[in-house]
């Protein structure tokens, strides 16, 4: 009979009829049957499926309303498993000697029950023989005593599930057991409802409430479709147990317990387990399944918030940008600011240009450039973050920052995929764990591995401790009512590709050398902070998404030291960053965007590496170095915060070096003095505090350890060098310090207020080797009382004077060209003391519009005695003459225009 003779419609609906053995003869006719069998997989398949009462939905518990890919495969892969518990029977049935004692090979079903051969369990247990099928019939099955099984049975029940429940305590001493369909409760005189020390037992469909389960090396066990109601499983060095599509309910401890390194000695059933998960759908990435990870970073965050949009500066100019506050092309004036500064604007003179006739010449193309290189590395972005952020434009990452897929991770980094692909211990799959006080807990060297899991309304979801190892992938962990993911006393393992969410505490908790890989995960909306490293806690951060948590996306603190790369931190109501209290850490090539508080946050004596991270359009600062905060910040571009670049506070000891800190709000660089212990910068720069699950700071003093490490070099002077500071929406450097401070071979360039404003500086504040240029209003402003040291620097075509002081200050071998008003104002004070010596000086001429030529007479030295016509030193009223000239110049001859410049400088 051929199918093609009636419609195939019709042969549907007559197959549709066939039980399952007549299914398999049809499906071996020939080809085209076995293609019309295959097609029967939404109607006949799924019906025999959900018919069959072994089993539940196949994603049951966690997406029940969700179908399989095939329900014909997944009723295979049941049946299979169903069966796995007998592999073994062929084994022992050899074992016997002579033909007359052999087993017979044909099983027997035992019915117990009213009106049935057998009355209770016991006695079906005493007559059954190896692996024969005992039948339970609805009823509440009650046993007074412990029961031992000696041989290999299955034990199910018959009819639906809840209608057959046996109140016993199982002990098993055979080699295998099989238990379905049945609703457990523990016997009046023990809370264990079955343990086995040795063999294998497997659970089908099962219901286990208020007692407890233990199983214990070289024993295994499989578990599917159960529930457990306020039940406890306990794994004693287990080689390997495996938990799918179970449900864990109203635990008042843990509900699954590892413990123990698993047993070098396995069991018959351990490799019919590890052969049945390598052959079964797991949950491991593959490059479909992970598209949302390789999406661009504006399109996951769209699709882990609906309430999330694309960075967006809103209004028609960016407030950070300095062309907002430019005048209109064509006009020219000039400004009389406090204390005399006069600001010219004028046409020619461009915030983006180092030249006064160089308005549309590209910034790197400098008319006046250093003699020295910036050395160090490199800022992690390339020219799309350097311009001026564009009105309603959102941000464009460089392909080097777009997160990569758990998939290419695992691809790229071979110890994960190991660790990824590894089976040892206790297996939990497709489980969920809901409204109770704990799901796992992994301790004493045990080993536990979790996929495709949901834990939710849980004091914590995993904890593990002591030398232990998990493997967490793609897990979905929420609402708890402490810490997701706890980690202490050098537990460790592989977290990747996991939700973790809405918790009270932090979301991932690293204690005490714990050292996991926290891998694409997303951490979003936790209650506090979205992962803590504390307590000389470790680990490797990479590749994350950290976003919208209430403090912190990463805190680190007591001696915590975690490798923090390539994640995107962003949109939290706190620090994207926060290193405190002793805290260290490398933190390297991390987006940081979009944050309340400062993108990174260093108080307390927090010592953190911070190197090549995007830290940018934050509310508030772009990295804050808080009271007694030290560490490096190096190559990092700190960009478009509506606050300070970076802020430093008192007794701060930071090393800020080959950044690029451009188009923020206010100062790019400000250093505020709080010796009045006020304990908060001006702004609310305040400090917060996260401790976690212990609580009280003082726990932690006794477990500190105090680890040189040799990437960081002592530190006796906060130092600024080698950066680029440019068209920020104040100052480029603001001080008003009680503290020395080093600001050497920077450029600081284009700002919308002076480039280096020195409000306070009670100790030397020493500025070197920079180029100051093109800022809005004078290059440098020195308040009185305040104490500085210029130095070598080139102060080009700013829109005010060159230099104003009022204070304490030393100007040595400096060059200022072309600065709209004077090169140098010195302002009446009383205790003014200043030195002038081999420093080129450019005063505007009276009538002249546009800036001449530079005197070509006027040379200053930089090593030894000066040389030529103008050599000298140029001397303030009432100074002493000291003699610097050569031996052959003592009376050297002024050309008419150098005797105009210094008549107008003693003028000023």
């Amino acid at each position: 009979m051929e199918a093609g003779i009636l419609p195939l419609e019709l042969w549907r609906m007559i197959l549709a009829y066939l039980p399952l053995p007549d299914l398999g003869r049809c499906s071996l006719v020939c080809r085209a049957w076995y293609e019309l069998i295959l097609s029967l997989d939404r109607t006949r398949w799924r019906q025999l499926y959900l018919g069959y009462t072994e089993c539940r939905h196949p994603n049951w518990p966690n997406q029940p309303d969700v179908e399989p890919e095939s329900w014909r495969e997944a009723f295979k892969q049941h049946y299979l498993a169903s069966k796995m518990w007998t592999k073994n029977a062929a084994i022992l049935e050899t074992s016997v000697c002579f033909s007359l004692f052999r087993r017979r090979r044909t099983r027997r079903t035992l019915s117990v029950g009213p009106g049935h051969e057998f009355h209770s369990l016991g006695s079906a247990l005493a007559m059954s023989s190896l692996f024969d099928r005992i039948l339970l019939f609805p009823g509440l099955h009650e046993e007074q005593g412990e029961i031992i099984l000696k041989v290999p049975v299955e034990i199910v029940g018959h009819g639906k599930l809840g209608e057959v429940a046996l109140l016993a305590s199982i002990d098993q001493q055979c080699s295998t057991t099989r238990l379905c369909n049945l609703v457990f409760m523990p016997a009046w005189f023990s809370p264990f409802m079955f343990k086995t020390t040795s063999g294998h037992v497997q659970f089908d469909n099962c219901n286990f409430e208020n007692g407890h389960i233990q199983v214990h090396g070289p024993g295994t066990c499989q578990v599917k479709f159960c529930t457990f109601k306020n039940t406890h499983v306990f794994l004693h060095n287990v080689p390997l147990c495996v938990l799918e599509n179970c449900e864990f309910v109203g635990s008042e401890n843990n509900s699954v317990t590892v413990e123990g390194h698993p047993s070098s000695e396995n069991n018959w059933a351990y490799t019919h387990l590890l052969g049945l998960i390598r052959s079964s759908p797991g949950v491991l990435p593959t490059e479909d399944s992970d598209s949302l990870m390789s999406l661009d970073l504006e399109s996951r965050d769209q699709a882990w918030s609906p309430r999330t949009c694309g960075i967006v500066i809103e209004g028609s100019q960016s407030p950070t940008s300095p062309a907002a506050g430019s005048p209109k092309a064509g006009s020219q004036e000039a400004e009389v600011g406090s204390d005399g500064e006069r600001v010219a604007r004028t046409p020619d003179s461009s915030d983006g240009g180092l030249s006064p006739s160089g308005e549309d010449e590209d910034e790197d193309q400098l008319t006046y450039r250093l003699s020295y290189q910036v050395q160090g590395p490199r800022p992690v972005l390339g020219g799309s973050f350097l311009g001026p952020p564009l009105p309603g434009a959102s941000i464009q990452l460089p392909s080097c920052l777009v997160l990569n897929s758990l998939h290419q991770e695992l691809q790229k980094d071979r110890e994960a995929m190991a660790l990824a692909s590894s089976v040892q211990g206790c297996l939990i799959r497709k489980c969920l764990f809901r409204d109770g006080k704990g799901g796992v807990f992994v301790c004493s060297y045990g080993r536990a591995k979790m996929e495709g899991n949901i834990f939710r309304n849980l004091t914590y979801a995993v904890r593990c401790i002591h030398n232990s190892k998990i493997i967490m992938l793609r897990n979905h962990i929420h609402h708890c009512r402490a810490s997701g993911i706890f980690l202490r006393l050098e537990g460790g393992g592989l977290i990747a590709g996991n939700n973790i969410y809405d918790n009270a505490e932090a979301g991932v908790d690293i204690r005490k050398k714990s050292n996991p890989l926290i891998l694409c995960n997303q951490i979003h909306h936790g209650l506090r902070s979205g992962i803590v490293v504390l307590g000389n806690g470790k680990g490797i951060i990479r590749n994350n998404q950290i976003f919208s948590n209430k403090e912190a996306g990463i805190y680190i603190l007591y001696h915590g030291n975690p490798v923090v790369s390539r994640n995107h931190i962003f949109k939290g109501s706190a620090a994207g960053i926060a290193v405190n209290e002793n805290g260290r850490g490398l933190i390297t090539e991390n987006v940081i965007r979009e944050n309340q508080w400062g993108g990174v946050d260093i108080r307390r004596g927090g010592v953190p590496i911070l190197r090549s991270n995007l830290i940018c359009f934050g509310y508030s600062d772009g990295v804050v170095v808080g009271d007694e905060g030290k560490g490096l910040l190096e190559g990092n571009t700190i960009y478009a915060n509506k606050g300070c670049g970076v802020w430093m506070m008192s007794s701060s000891l930071p090393h800020v070096t080959s950044n690029h800190v451009s188009y923020n709000g206010l100062y790019g660089v400000a250093v505020f003095s709080q010796k009045d212990g006020s304990g908060e910068s001006p702004g609310g720069h305040g400090a917060q505090e996260n401790f976690g699950e212990d609580g009280d700071a003082t726990l932690w003093e006794t477990e500190l350890e105090k680890d040189d490490d040799l990437l960081r070099r002592p530190i006796t002077a906060a130092l600024v060098e080698s950066n680029t500071v440019n068209h920020n929406g104040a100052s480029g450097l603001y001080v008003q310090s009680s503290e020395v401070l080093h600001v050497i071979t920077n450029v600081i360039h284009a700002n919308g207020d002076r480039g280096i404003t020195v409000a306070q500086s009670s100790q030397l504040t020493r500025v070197a080797n920079n180029s100051i240029s093109c800022n809005h209003q004078s290059g440098v402003k020195v308040e009185a009382q305040c104490k500085v040291e210029f130095r070598g620097n080139g102060i080009y075509d700013n829109r005010g004077h060159g230099i104003i002081t009022k204070g304490d200050s030393t100007v040595i071998e400096n060059d200022i060209i072309g600065n709209r008003g004077s090169g140098l104002q010195l302002l009446p004070t009383s205790d003014t003391k200043e030195s002038l010596r081999c420093d080129k000086l450019w005063l505007p001429l009276p009538g002249n519009k546009e800036p001449d030529p530079f005197i070509p007479g006027l040379r200053h030295c930089r090593a030894g005695p000066c040389q030529g016509s103008a050599a000298g030193e140029h001397r303030l009223p009432g100074q002493d003459q000291q003699d610097h000239l050569s031996a052959d110049l003592k009376q050297p001859r002024m050309h008419h225009a150098e005797q105009q410049v210094l008549g107008l400088q003693e003028k000023v």
